[in-house]
């Protein structure tokens, strides 16, 4: 079976090498450079332990340096599947998303009406550029020196001129002996409406040749040199080679140039893309006058694992910008993803660089924010925050976008990200603590207390203020290292939670613990960021080792067991004075509630020591713990009932 021309070319580009071996072999993480396509394993083919099986993700192709096997994806589907060409074929393009064309006995000439197209091409890129250089292109070579580009750099890029007149282009290839219907299907000239002769596509323009992946002349961009023409750029209309959709201006030169380490740039248009070539950003190619498609995304991928998007910083750039990043969000997954550079309002990279040379648009390219930021940046521009329900909507707006993302890992990190801006946003004069312990390092609070912190509960040490501060911690504990709720839920759930926030945050955690880092979000998303901005920025909760630590599970494990265990010895202390005063409800004489009070003040009093060691506590009558103080406290309110037998050693 015959195979249309080009079919085999747009399943090459669409494929990744490296991810087609990958399913045969382990990559040598020592040798291999993923961001570069350069990858090596044991060889599939014959026994080794060493890594001698080489791929070039870029070229497309694979060599053993051992057996000498070599070839492309095709091939090692055969090989390793033991399959014939045309089912190794319809594998891989079931993984790329194409179907299969049906048997074609035209194929044949197909193949050569495509080889004919190209020569055609070729032929008109040979036409503009001669154009460029006669008398005819005097205005755009005068374009082209303002703009920095001499003779030597219209060569590179092939560049012409499309001389103002309707038939140029057409007499010449006729002229030339090519077929008219050649000519149409090539997009180079159009069909009259008047019954007259067909007229050229492109006039008076500055000609950008647009390769594909083989470095094949298959369209063209025109820019007018007339500033009142209705189209500053013309592309191309869609042929049998062109399809503007899945291909990327510059970007055979620039997939070579990003294997070699460049970081990939996404320009807005063809000058862009060869201001920042010429300037030594050769890893720069341009969508083709439409926005960014799910195609061009993945090619770009191919080529890089974090393409940087350098874009105009007017409103139209900035559209772009967030049309790019609706559409990415749902193909993100773990080393794809993109960054974004706003370039200063009013200024191109052509601007830039001429202005502050290759190492301002380094420093602008360097300084590159992550897409989430942009993301951010979009739902809060303009806006105001300053009620409960703004700050709902911005938290519904920003949690739909991140539902999109289909990677739950990437989904549960935006989440987290989005919770550090947020905190940004509506504490902006303190730096909170964050699970993820990645807003910078934490400072201590300053130790000398302010009056009005003297004069409060927590001060006071209240026995509720303490019970609230250990469920605090207990929870923020669990919400940093939520894999250790399994060893202590029992205690968890029968935990009495004073305050109902605690009690709405524990309900959550016990639902959600097992999504591991997407806990935060999670809960949040269940009872409000606001409820767990308070758990964490008691300091009591900020200082805690196991919170402060998220890799330091044995301190988070200790802490677990010795703040669950002294809740329940204090909570334990005081049901057994609630007993006692339940007893003698009728019978209590004023001394004797005098005696009470001040035993029971006692216990509270000894509740605040945290710093003696287990091995200090006895059990109470109720199997709680008690230290040395709590157990003289027992002993005066037994005194007090008219007692003698002591609290048990």
């Amino acid at each position: 079976m015959s195979l249309p021309p080009g079919f085999l070319d747009e399943l090459r580009t669409r494929l990744s090498l490296t991810d087609v071996v990958g399913r045969k072999v382990t990559w040598d993480t020592r040798k291999s450079n993923q961001g570069k396509g350069d990858m090596w394993a044991p060889c599939p083919f014959h026994q080794e332990k060493t890594a001698s099986f080489h791929v070039d993700d870029r070229k497309g192709f694979y060599y053993c340096f051992g057996c000498h096997a070599k070839g492309d994806a095709i091939t090692f589907v055969r090989e390793t599947e033991n399959v014939d060409f045309m089912e190794a074929v319809k594998i891989l393009a079931g993984e790329a998303g194409m179907q299969v064309p049906a048997a074609d006995p035209r194929a044949q000439q197909k193949a050569d009406r495509r080889t004919q197209l190209i020569e055609v091409m070729e032929m008109a890129v040979q036409f503009f550029r001669l154009q460029l250089k006669s008398a005819a292109g005097s205005s755009a070579r005068g374009y082209l020196h303002g703009r920095g580009l001499d003779e030597a750099a219209w060569d590179r890029w092939g560049l012409g001129f499309a001389p103002d007149g309707w038939q140029n282009l057409w007499d010449h290839l006729k002229n030339k002996g090519v077929a008219e219907d050649l000519i149409l299907a090539c997009g180079l000239a159009k069909p009259s409406n008047k019954g007259k002769a067909p007229y050229d596509t492109f006039r008076n323009r500055i000609m950008f040749p647009i390769r594909d992946a083989r470095g094949r002349a298959i369209a063209f961009g025109g820019r007018a040199m007339d500033p009142n023409d209705n189209a500053k750029y013309l592309n191309s209309p869609e042929t049998e080679l062109f399809d503007k959709g899945r291909n990327l201006y510059n970007f055979k030169p620039a997939r070579e140039a990003a294997g070699k380490g460049q970081p990939l740039i996404v320009a807005e248009g063809y000058m862009d893309v060869i201001a920042l070539s010429e300037a030594g950003f050769g890893a720069t190619v341009a969508p083709l006058g439409t926005a960014v498609t799910e195609d061009q995304l993945h090619l770009l991928w191919r080529m890089s694992s974090e393409p940087i998007m350098a874009l105009d910083g007017d409103t139209a750039g900035i559209r772009a910008a967030h049309r790019v990043v609706d559409l990415s969000l749902p193909l993100l997954e773990a080393g794809k993803s993109l960054r974004f550079v706003i370039l200063p309002e009013g200024q191109d990279p052509d601007d830039l660089i001429r202005a502050g040379g290759s190492s301002a648009m380094q420093q602008v390219i360097d300084g590159a924010q992550p897409m989430v930021n942009l993301l951010w940046d979009r739902e809060i521009e303009g806006k105001s925050f300053d009620s409960p329900e703004r700050k709902a909507a911005l938290d519904k707006a920003l949690r739909d976008k991140i539902k999109l993302i289909r990677d739950p890992s990437i989904r549960g990190h935006y989440g987290q990200a989005i919770k550090d801006l947020r905190w940004d946003l509506f504490r902006p004069a303190k730096k909170p603590f964050t699970p993820s312990g990645n807003r910078g390092k934490w400072q201590p609070p300053s130790q000398n207390a302010m009056p009005t912190t003297k004069a409060s509960a927590l001060a006071a040490g209240t026995a509720s203020v303490q019970d609230n501060l250990r469920e605090a911690v207990i929870l923020a504990t669990l919400i940093v290292h939520p894999q250790l709720l399994y060893q202590f839920e029992t205690q968890v759930s029968r935990m009495e939670c004073a305050n109902p926030d605690h009690a709405n945050i524990r309900a959550s955690l016990m639902v959600h613990a097992a999504m591991g880092a997407g806990v935060y979000d999670a809960i949040a998303e269940d009872v409000g960021f606001d409820a767990l901005e308070t758990l964490f920025t008691h300091n009591h909760v900020a200082i805690a080792p196991a919170v402060r630590h998220k890799e330091d599970t044995e301190t988070a494990e200790l802490t677990l067991g010795e703040e669950l265990a002294k809740l329940k010895a204090r909570r334990g202390h005081a049901r057994e004075i609630d007993d006692a005063l339940e007893d003698l409800y009728g019978v209590a004489d004023e001394s004797l509630t005098y005696r009470l009070q001040q035993a029971a003040e006692a216990m509270n009093s000894a509740g605040k020591v945290d710093q003696d060691d287990s091995a200090n506590y006895i059990k109470g009558n109720n199997g709680a713990l008690m230290n040395k103080e709590e157990r003289e406290a027992f002993d005066d309110l037994l005194k007090a009932i008219g007692q003698t037998k002591s609290a048990p050693e």
